[in-house]
């Protein structure tokens, strides 16, 4: 597979030699179809990267955690539009009173800076810290945009988790993960920890692992940050979503919904996090390339179309599926290498892959 994608993988040559990864992991699904699945470099200096090697897709995960909510959605057990306290009832204090489960998903909530404390205390300990604060300086709720790294996500895991009854993980893994047959993404990194690619960051020019493998990141799981697997298994899931919610013979969504998650609710608003104008379904990314195809945080390149959606992993990974060109990709690399040197690398990746499947237009 990998010969025909000599542009792709240059890239991640490139980068190896330039010391901002050790190694990385692509899949390309194009009109159903596994054209690429591979892994280029090294785990580890020494022990080549694998296609089995478990990645960590930091944020990259944030959109499977977004259709569990659906599914919830459409059974009528969440109401998008409805204030989060009808669901988390010591939720509703210190002007959280008015905030929607939607203004959480299109990030204008005014929470990004709540001290959460995750990954140091547990996932109880970090939802009541998130409910019993008070918002951002000068936030007002459904209208400032600034993306929310972590703390909205915790409350919409504890959505999920309370109206589903069941624990987070568990239904996860019976509502997503089996059906799409994505089986070895986990939460915790509960196996040895052989089986995964560590992930590294540049520090003063070197590759210095970090230690998020290990307690406690290792063993308390975020909705919006711990998903670990093979990066295969999120192309599947970019794959469910081109294919109008279902895998096979399982249906995970009905059309409406992913086109109803999919479709752009924030427009052209500068993000006080991101520092630039992006465009935000329910919990995925717009392509922003009209906002500036080369400086739009977490873009999809230049060949993608307008409707491609998505989300990034800090400086780490990327999932999207662009139904304009029938693709779903996804790729991980083992080094962040800090945001400018991601960002060129993401631009570079994106449009290779375009380029190599004939697709550059």
């Amino acid at each position: 597979m990998v010969e025909n994608f000599t542009r792709t993988a240059d890239v991640v040559e490139a980068g190896r030699a330039r010391g901002l990864h050790h190694g990385c992991q692509i899949c390309v699904f194009h009109r159903g179809n596994v054209v690429l699945d591979t892994a280029i470099g090294e785990a580890r200096p020494g022990e080549p990267l694998t296609t089995q090697h478990r990645m960590m897709w930091l944020s990259a995960g944030k959109p499977l955690t977004v259709v569990l909510l659906a599914r919830l959605w459409e059974e009528g057990l969440v109401d998008i539009h409805a204030p989060v306290a009808r669901y988390l009832p010591e939720f509703g204090v210190r002007g959280k009173e008015a905030i929607t489960v939607k203004h959480l998903l299109v990030h204008t909530a005014g929470l990004r800076d709540v001290d959460h404390g995750w990954p140091e205390v547990t996932w109880d300990e970090t939802v009541r810290r998130i409910c019993a604060a008070g918002l951002d300086h000068d936030a007002v709720p459904g209208v400032t945009p600034a993306y929310h790294p972590m703390s909205s996500w915790f409350v919409l895991g504890e959505v999920v988790r309370r109206v589903s009854r069941r624990s987070f993980e568990e239904f996860l893994t019976t509502e997503l993960l089996t059906p799409c047959g994505m089986t070895q993404v986990s939460l915790t990194a509960n196996e040895e920890s052989a089986t995964y690619s560590p992930l590294y960051e540049r520090q003063q020019g070197e590759l210095v692992e970090l230690p998020w493998n290990a307690p406690p990141r290792r063993d308390r799981p975020s909705p919006g940050s711990s998903l670990r697997g093979p990066i295969r298994e999120l192309a599947v899931f970019y794959e469910m979503l081109r294919q109008q919610g279902r895998h096979g013979l399982a249906r995970i969504l009905r059309p409406p919904t992913v086109e109803a998650l999919t479709a752009r609710h924030r427009i052209s608003e500068h993000d006080l996090t991101l520092q630039h104008a992006v465009d935000f379904g329910l919990g995925f990314l717009i392509n922003g390339a009209k906002y500036g195809v080369d400086t739009v945080p977490y873009g999809y390149g230049r060949y993608a179309s307008a409707e491609t959606f998505g989300h990034g992993g800090a400086q780490c990974a990327q999932g999207y599926c662009d139904p304009g060109h029938e693709l779903a990709v996804a790729y991980a690399f083992n080094g962040r290498p800090g945001e400018g040197q991601h960002q060129r690398r993401v631009r570079a990746i994106n449009d290779a892959i375009y380029e190599d499947l004939g697709l550059a237009q």
